[in-house]
């Protein structure tokens, strides 16, 4: 039984859906911890705020903020599957049929880089990524990350030549300055090093995606991580601003081998860590997986 158009483009459609309802479970537990943990009496009231905020909007089945974003998808495909029909038009088809239908309305967050026109549709509307996964899965693997103002407007790439430890980790905190508390912290960073252009920008922003409270497998990665999350909370920016130890909940670091020339990328994602992912099985299955 063949992956066809239809179930690609409802499912694509139901993660930007569902994403926009609830914060991640693991980004919950963050946010508890880290109100336990708050030694500031505005910034733990703050993050009570976001919590209470989560959970009503998943009772309610309401946006968590209005500021939605662009649906951005991951897609990778299983070399087990067979499949029928236009998948790349379906997750196009889709978006289109949920800005008709879904409630509360969307604003028109797709804007025209040329003429700042905004609307619903656009070129290359939704962002896809599409790879292959390893192994002969019978699944396709589909992950949806809105992005808005707060999780892509600070995102930042440099080049460097053979950089150090230190000289990464500076031009991280470089960029955690620059962002200040314009992103709606407490965030989570994503850091690429090395491949080329576009590969070290893939790999920040996969980073984000990596399950909170996690350990880097990489000794040096962890060891940073460590490092980072630390400074960047002793900017004391804080949630929302309002100052205190919380302005970040996590900081994963990815890499890849490269030439002498080494790409440093870094992504951020707001306090709601939207994300959704499913499996979409050769059979017509589909798994719920965040």
């Amino acid at each position: 039984m063949p992956i066809t158009y239809e179930a690609v483009k409802r499912l694509t459609a139901d993660l930007y859906d569902w994403s926009l309802r609830k914060v991640p479970d693991d980004t919950k537990a963050a946010l508890r911890e880290a109100a336990l943990a708050e030694s500031h009496e505005g910034a733990r009231r703050t993050l009570e705020i976001m919590l209470a905020s989560a959970h009503r909007a998943e009772d309610t089945e309401k946006f968590v903020c209005s500021d939605a974003g662009v649906p951005v998808y991951v897609i990778r495909l299983g070399t087990g599957i067979t499949m029928q029909g236009d998948l790349k038009k379906a997750v196009i088809d889709g978006f289109d049929e949920l800005t008709q239908r879904i409630s509360p309305p969307l604003l028109k967050h797709v804007a025209n880089p040329l003429t700042n026109e905004r609307g619903y549709r656009g070129k290359d509307m939704p962002l896809v990524t599409w790879d292959v996964l390893a192994g002969e899965k019978d699944y396709i693997d589909i992950t949806c990350q809105p992005k808005a103002l707060g999780s892509g407007r600070w995102a930042a790439l440099e080049i460097f030549s053979y950089p150090t430890l230190e000289q990464i980790e500076a031009y991280v905190m470089d960029c955690v300055m620059k962002a200040g508390s314009q992103h709606c912290p407490p965030v989570i960073i994503g850091v690429g090093i090395g491949g080329a252009f576009d590969h070290a920008a893939k790999l920040a922003s996969g980073a984000t995606l990596r399950p909170m409270g996690t350990k880097n497998p990489e000794p040096i990665l962890a060891a940073m991580e460590e490092r980072l999350l630390k400074a960047v909370n002793a900017t004391g920016f804080g949630p929302m601003g309002t100052g205190g130890d919380t302005t970040a909940l996590a900081v994963h670091v990815d890499f890849a081998a490269g030439h002498g020339f080494t790409p440093v990328a870094v992504s951020f994602n707001c306090w709601i860590n939207r994300r959704t992912r499913a499996r979409l099985y050769d059979d017509g299955r589909v798994e719920r997986v965040e």
